[in-house]
């Protein structure tokens, strides 16, 4: 790139700006991982899609990125293991954005629902720019849409998250779930 620069007749500063900024884009954005399709300051665009396990997530993870954390509240189950509203909410307060990637989901049926297991790694990246990779597992559960016959309907929940920080680089690491 130099070299053109150099060698193009008394080029306008600002022409010679441009064209270093324009290259700046294209080798930024060419080392985006191939799903990034948005700048992290950038909202995304919404997401709320309840189908599979992978899209709850996904959603999740969706509504973290735009700060909308009622709604990725609205993810997990009701039940003992889910936080008050305020402490999860506060966990996400310093955070920027979170990249996600999603390992192969398991599902077994049990008495009337369908519980889905699935390994889960994601990247955080802090309002300073820091990033801590986290890995772990994801379980979700569907009542049998059939067998809910009061209001309100149940979809597909998140029941339980264990994820915790490891040292690997983001793209070299995946989540894991336990066997039975």
């Amino acid at each position: 790139m130099q070299s053109m620069l150099a060698s193009s007749r008394s080029p306008r500063p600002s022409v010679a700006t441009s064209l270093l900024a324009m290259c700046a884009v294209v080798v930024s954005l060419s080392t985006l991982p191939a799903n990034a399709t948005q700048s992290p300051r950038t909202p995304p665009d919404y997401r709320d899609d309840r189908s599979t396990a992978e899209s709850v997530v996904r959603s999740l993870y969706n509504a973290v990125n735009r700060h909308e954390y009622l709604r990725a509240y609205s993810y997990f189950s009701d039940g003992p293991e889910r936080p008050d509203f305020e402490t999860f909410s506060k966990g996400y307060e310093a955070t920027e954005h979170v990249r996600l990637k999603l390992g192969k989901a398991v599902s077994e049926g049990a008495a009337g629902s369908i519980y889905t297991r699935l390994p889960v790694a994601i990247e955080a990246i802090d309002s300073g720019g820091a990033a801590q990779v986290y890995a772990g597992c994801y379980t979700l559960r569907l009542a049998q849409p059939a067998a809910q016959a009061t209001p309100p309907f149940q979809p597909l929940s998140i029941t339980e998250g264990t994820l915790k920080p490891v040292d690997a680089p983001f793209d070299s690491t995946s989540g894991s779930c336990p066997t039975n």
